[in-house]
Protein backbone atom coordinates (compact mmCIF):
# COMPACT_ATOMS: atom_id res chain seq x y z
CA UNK A 1 0.00 0.00 0.00
CA UNK A 2 1.07 3.58 -0.68
CA UNK A 3 2.53 5.60 2.04
CA UNK A 4 4.70 8.67 1.76
CA UNK A 5 5.06 12.07 1.94
CA UNK A 6 5.48 15.28 -0.44
CA UNK A 7 7.15 18.26 0.79
CA UNK A 8 5.07 21.32 0.19
CA UNK A 9 6.57 24.05 1.91
CA UNK A 10 9.91 24.12 4.50
CA UNK A 11 10.70 27.41 5.74
CA UNK A 12 10.14 28.84 9.09
CA UNK A 13 8.29 31.91 9.93
CA UNK A 14 8.90 34.29 6.90
CA UNK A 15 8.81 32.89 3.21
CA UNK A 16 12.05 32.65 1.19
CA UNK A 17 13.19 32.18 -2.14
CA UNK A 18 12.48 28.77 -3.45
CA UNK A 19 11.25 27.78 0.59
CA UNK A 20 7.60 28.43 1.35
CA UNK A 21 5.97 28.17 5.15
CA UNK A 22 5.24 24.50 6.47
CA UNK A 23 2.82 22.32 4.30
CA UNK A 24 3.56 18.47 3.98
CA UNK A 25 1.06 16.33 2.21
CA UNK A 26 0.72 12.66 2.97
CA UNK A 27 -0.65 9.81 0.47
CA UNK A 28 -1.96 6.94 2.04
CA UNK A 29 -3.31 4.24 -0.66
CA UNK A 30 -4.12 7.51 -2.14
CA UNK A 31 -5.95 9.12 0.45
CA UNK A 32 -4.44 12.71 0.95
CA UNK A 33 -3.81 14.36 4.11
CA UNK A 34 -2.71 18.05 4.82
CA UNK A 35 0.09 18.47 7.41
CA UNK A 36 -0.24 22.44 8.30
CA UNK A 37 -1.40 25.10 5.08
CA UNK A 38 1.22 27.49 5.12
CA UNK A 39 1.11 30.39 2.99
CA UNK A 40 1.11 29.77 -0.73
CA UNK A 41 0.37 25.94 -0.13
CA UNK A 42 -2.06 25.80 -2.76
CA UNK A 43 0.81 27.29 -5.26
CA UNK A 44 2.97 24.44 -4.27
CA UNK A 45 -0.08 21.94 -4.89
CA UNK A 46 -0.41 23.01 -8.41
CA UNK A 47 3.18 23.28 -8.87
CA UNK A 48 3.84 19.52 -7.94
CA UNK A 49 0.69 18.24 -9.70
CA UNK A 50 -1.40 17.65 -6.22
CA UNK A 51 -4.93 17.46 -6.90
CA UNK A 52 -6.28 19.40 -3.76
CA UNK A 53 -9.70 18.35 -4.35
CA UNK A 54 -9.05 14.57 -2.67
CA UNK A 55 -7.49 15.93 0.32
CA UNK A 56 -10.01 14.93 2.96
CA UNK A 57 -8.49 15.88 6.07
CA UNK A 58 -5.91 18.70 6.99
CA UNK A 59 -4.21 18.95 10.52
CA UNK A 60 -2.80 22.04 12.08
CA UNK A 61 -0.09 21.87 14.22
CA UNK A 62 -0.66 25.41 15.61
CA UNK A 63 -1.95 28.89 15.10
CA UNK A 64 1.13 30.69 14.14
CA UNK A 65 0.59 32.12 10.88
CA UNK A 66 3.02 30.20 9.27
CA UNK A 67 1.29 27.09 9.39
CA UNK A 68 -2.11 28.33 8.47
CA UNK A 69 -1.92 31.66 6.30
CA UNK A 70 -2.92 29.13 3.04
CA UNK A 71 -5.76 27.74 4.66
CA UNK A 72 -8.22 30.08 3.68
CA UNK A 73 -6.07 30.47 0.50
CA UNK A 74 -7.10 26.98 -0.51
CA UNK A 75 -10.72 26.48 0.98
CA UNK A 76 -11.77 28.96 -1.33
CA UNK A 77 -10.11 27.66 -4.39
CA UNK A 78 -11.57 24.12 -3.80
CA UNK A 79 -14.98 25.90 -3.46
CA UNK A 80 -14.63 28.03 -6.60
CA UNK A 81 -14.13 24.37 -8.39
CA UNK A 82 -16.86 23.29 -7.28
CA UNK A 83 -16.18 21.42 -4.55
CA UNK A 84 -19.05 19.90 -2.68
CA UNK A 85 -17.57 16.88 -0.85
CA UNK A 86 -16.74 17.57 3.51
CA UNK A 87 -13.36 18.37 4.45
CA UNK A 88 -12.35 17.83 8.37
CA UNK A 89 -9.60 20.26 9.53
CA UNK A 90 -8.21 19.40 13.19
CA UNK A 91 -6.44 22.08 15.18
CA UNK A 92 -5.91 23.78 18.72
CA UNK A 93 -8.75 26.06 19.87
CA UNK A 94 -9.55 29.38 17.52
CA UNK A 95 -8.59 28.10 14.21
CA UNK A 96 -12.43 27.51 13.62
CA UNK A 97 -13.35 31.26 14.57
CA UNK A 98 -10.15 32.33 12.32
CA UNK A 99 -12.01 31.33 9.64
CA UNK A 100 -15.05 31.41 9.78
CA UNK A 101 -14.83 35.61 10.59
CA UNK A 102 -12.62 35.45 7.36
CA UNK A 103 -15.89 34.17 5.41
CA UNK A 104 -18.05 36.46 7.08
CA UNK A 105 -16.53 39.40 6.66
CA UNK A 106 -16.33 38.46 2.93
CA UNK A 107 -20.27 38.11 2.74
CA UNK A 108 -19.52 34.41 1.85
CA UNK A 109 -20.27 30.90 2.06
CA UNK A 110 -18.85 27.23 1.10
CA UNK A 111 -20.39 25.14 -0.85
CA UNK A 112 -19.09 22.39 1.16
CA UNK A 113 -19.20 21.27 4.72
CA UNK A 114 -16.19 21.81 7.25
CA UNK A 115 -15.95 19.44 10.41
CA UNK A 116 -13.63 21.46 12.75
CA UNK A 117 -12.29 19.05 15.37
CA UNK A 118 -10.71 21.10 18.10
CA UNK A 119 -7.89 19.53 20.29
CA UNK A 120 -7.68 20.01 23.97
CA UNK A 121 -5.31 17.62 25.25
CA UNK A 122 -2.19 17.26 27.32
CA UNK A 123 -0.92 13.55 26.82
CA UNK A 124 -1.06 11.28 23.60
CA UNK A 125 -4.42 10.78 22.20
CA UNK A 126 -6.07 9.35 18.98
CA UNK A 127 -8.05 12.29 16.81
CA UNK A 128 -8.99 10.54 13.71
CA UNK A 129 -9.56 6.91 12.53
CA UNK A 130 -10.70 5.97 8.84
CA UNK A 131 -11.02 2.82 7.06
CA UNK A 132 -6.43 3.64 6.20
CA UNK A 133 -5.00 5.36 9.35
CA UNK A 134 -4.79 6.08 12.74
CA UNK A 135 -4.30 9.86 13.66
CA UNK A 136 -2.64 10.48 17.37
CA UNK A 137 -1.90 13.93 18.18
CA UNK A 138 0.84 14.60 21.10
CA UNK A 139 1.08 17.97 22.69
CA UNK A 140 4.61 19.35 21.96
CA UNK A 141 7.06 22.75 23.87
CA UNK A 142 6.25 25.62 22.16
CA UNK A 143 5.53 29.44 23.05
CA UNK A 144 1.69 28.55 21.96
CA UNK A 145 -0.40 25.31 22.30
CA UNK A 146 1.23 22.90 19.78
CA UNK A 147 0.47 19.55 18.81
CA UNK A 148 2.49 17.02 16.79
CA UNK A 149 0.24 14.23 14.92
CA UNK A 150 1.65 10.95 13.90
CA UNK A 151 -0.19 8.77 11.38
CA UNK A 152 -0.15 4.99 11.42
CA UNK A 153 -1.51 3.06 9.02
CA UNK A 154 -4.56 0.59 9.89
CA UNK A 155 -3.47 -3.44 10.22
CA UNK A 156 -3.61 -5.37 7.39
CA UNK A 157 -4.81 -8.79 7.11
CA UNK A 158 -1.53 -10.77 5.72
CA UNK A 159 -2.34 -12.41 1.92
CA UNK A 160 -3.14 -16.09 2.30
CA UNK A 161 -0.01 -18.50 1.19
CA UNK A 162 0.38 -19.08 -2.35
CA UNK A 163 1.27 -23.06 -1.19
CA UNK A 164 -2.46 -23.37 0.04
CA UNK A 165 -3.91 -22.00 -2.96
CA UNK A 166 -1.77 -24.69 -5.24
CA UNK A 167 -3.01 -27.44 -2.75
CA UNK A 168 -6.58 -27.10 -1.80
CA UNK A 169 -7.76 -24.54 -4.96
CA UNK A 170 -9.94 -23.36 -2.71
CA UNK A 171 -13.19 -21.75 -4.04
CA UNK A 172 -13.61 -17.73 -3.76
CA UNK A 173 -16.70 -18.30 -1.04
CA UNK A 174 -13.71 -20.35 1.11
CA UNK A 175 -11.63 -17.92 0.72
CA UNK A 176 -14.18 -14.84 1.69
CA UNK A 177 -14.50 -17.13 4.57
CA UNK A 178 -10.91 -17.53 5.78
CA UNK A 179 -10.69 -13.68 5.50
CA UNK A 180 -13.36 -13.06 7.47
CA UNK A 181 -11.44 -15.16 10.05
CA UNK A 182 -12.94 -18.88 9.28
CA UNK A 183 -11.16 -22.09 9.23
CA UNK A 184 -10.76 -24.51 6.51
CA UNK A 185 -11.86 -28.09 6.24
CA UNK A 186 -11.11 -29.53 2.89
CA UNK A 187 -12.78 -32.17 0.91
CA UNK A 188 -12.01 -34.86 3.42
CA UNK A 189 -13.33 -32.79 6.35
CA UNK A 190 -9.88 -31.59 7.67
CA UNK A 191 -9.51 -28.84 9.45
CA UNK A 192 -7.08 -26.42 7.97
CA UNK A 193 -6.74 -23.57 10.89
CA UNK A 194 -6.27 -20.44 9.49
CA UNK A 195 -3.06 -19.43 11.08
CA UNK A 196 -1.56 -21.80 8.69
CA UNK A 197 -3.29 -20.55 5.77
CA UNK A 198 -2.60 -16.47 6.35
CA UNK A 199 1.46 -15.09 5.58
CA UNK A 200 2.36 -12.75 8.68
CA UNK A 201 1.27 -8.83 7.86
CA UNK A 202 3.62 -6.38 7.23
CA UNK A 203 4.46 -4.47 9.64
CA UNK A 204 2.42 -1.56 10.26
CA UNK A 205 4.14 1.63 9.43
CA UNK A 206 4.53 5.64 11.00
CA UNK A 207 5.09 9.01 10.21
CA UNK A 208 5.65 11.35 12.52
CA UNK A 209 5.29 15.08 12.26
CA UNK A 210 6.92 16.67 14.52
CA UNK A 211 7.50 21.02 13.89
CA UNK A 212 7.93 24.23 16.41
CA UNK A 213 9.47 22.42 19.17
CA UNK A 214 12.18 22.53 21.95
CA UNK A 215 13.15 19.37 22.55
CA UNK A 216 11.15 17.35 25.24
CA UNK A 217 10.89 13.72 26.26
CA UNK A 218 7.41 14.30 26.88
CA UNK A 219 6.74 13.47 23.09
CA UNK A 220 9.92 10.82 22.60
CA UNK A 221 7.12 8.24 23.97
CA UNK A 222 4.66 9.00 21.01
CA UNK A 223 7.17 8.82 18.30
CA UNK A 224 9.20 5.80 19.09
CA UNK A 225 10.51 3.55 16.26
CA UNK A 226 8.25 5.57 13.61
CA UNK A 227 9.67 4.75 10.26
CA UNK A 228 9.99 8.53 9.27
CA UNK A 229 10.28 11.25 11.38
CA UNK A 230 10.05 14.69 10.33
CA UNK A 231 11.50 17.04 12.88
CA UNK A 232 12.26 20.97 13.27
CA UNK A 233 15.53 22.22 12.86
CA UNK A 234 15.12 25.99 12.67
CA UNK A 235 18.85 26.73 13.72
CA UNK A 236 22.52 25.50 13.83
CA UNK A 237 24.09 24.46 16.87
CA UNK A 238 25.67 27.98 16.89
CA UNK A 239 22.52 29.60 17.21
CA UNK A 240 21.28 27.21 20.20
CA UNK A 241 20.66 30.07 22.58
CA UNK A 242 17.93 31.51 19.94
CA UNK A 243 16.30 28.45 19.73
CA UNK A 244 16.07 27.71 23.63
CA UNK A 245 15.06 31.48 23.66
CA UNK A 246 12.06 30.95 20.67
CA UNK A 247 11.25 27.25 21.79
CA UNK A 248 12.85 25.94 18.63
CA UNK A 249 15.06 22.56 18.04
CA UNK A 250 18.65 22.79 16.67
CA UNK A 251 19.99 20.45 13.65
CA UNK A 252 21.55 18.58 16.10
CA UNK A 253 19.15 18.04 18.46
CA UNK A 254 16.48 16.75 15.42
CA UNK A 255 19.44 14.13 15.39
CA UNK A 256 19.58 13.82 18.69
CA UNK A 257 15.57 12.99 19.18
CA UNK A 258 15.79 10.34 15.97
CA UNK A 259 18.16 8.70 17.87
CA UNK A 260 16.38 8.73 20.92
CA UNK A 261 13.50 7.37 20.09
CA UNK A 262 14.78 4.76 17.28
CA UNK A 263 13.55 6.46 14.40
CA UNK A 264 14.65 4.43 10.94
CA UNK A 265 15.14 7.94 9.12
CA UNK A 266 14.70 11.81 9.57
CA UNK A 267 13.86 14.36 7.47
CA UNK A 268 14.46 17.90 8.96
CA UNK A 269 13.03 21.18 8.15
CA UNK A 270 11.57 24.78 9.36
CA UNK A 271 14.86 26.45 8.35
CA UNK A 272 15.34 29.75 9.20
CA UNK A 273 15.70 32.67 6.09
CA UNK A 274 19.07 33.23 7.55
CA UNK A 275 20.21 30.21 6.10
CA UNK A 276 20.60 30.88 2.20
CA UNK A 277 22.55 27.64 2.13
CA UNK A 278 21.00 24.34 3.93
CA UNK A 279 24.69 22.06 3.34
CA UNK A 280 25.43 22.94 6.62
CA UNK A 281 22.14 21.61 8.54
CA UNK A 282 22.33 18.84 7.42
CA UNK A 283 25.93 18.11 8.17
CA UNK A 284 25.57 18.64 11.76
CA UNK A 285 22.36 16.59 11.76
CA UNK A 286 24.22 13.61 9.77
CA UNK A 287 26.91 13.63 12.95
CA UNK A 288 24.46 12.80 15.17
CA UNK A 289 22.07 10.46 13.09
CA UNK A 290 22.97 9.47 9.21
CA UNK A 291 20.04 8.59 8.32
CA UNK A 292 19.08 12.27 7.39
CA UNK A 293 17.38 14.42 4.87
CA UNK A 294 16.80 17.91 3.89
CA UNK A 295 12.72 18.70 3.58
CA UNK A 296 13.71 19.65 0.13
CA UNK A 297 10.17 21.26 -1.44
CA UNK A 298 8.88 18.86 -4.37
CA UNK A 299 10.65 15.98 -2.26
CA UNK A 300 8.67 12.73 -2.34
CA UNK A 301 9.72 10.14 0.91
CA UNK A 302 8.28 6.68 1.30
CA UNK A 303 7.30 5.39 4.32
CA UNK A 304 8.70 2.46 4.85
Amino acid sequence: MRFDVTILGSNSAIPALQRNPTCQLVNVSDQYYLLDCGEGAQVQMRKYGVKFQRISCIFVSHLHGDHYFGLIGLLNTMHLLGRKKEISIFSPPGLQEIIELQLRSAHGSLRFEINFHTIELDELHQIHEDKYIKVHAVPVQHKITTFGYVIEEKPKVGNIKKGFIEKYKPSVESILKIKDGFDFYDTSGTLVPRMQIIAEPTPIRKYAFITDTKPSASYFEAIRNVNLLYHEATFTQENKKRATETKHSTAQQAAEVALKVGAKKLIIGHFSSRYTHLGPILEEAKKYFENTELAEEGRVFKVE
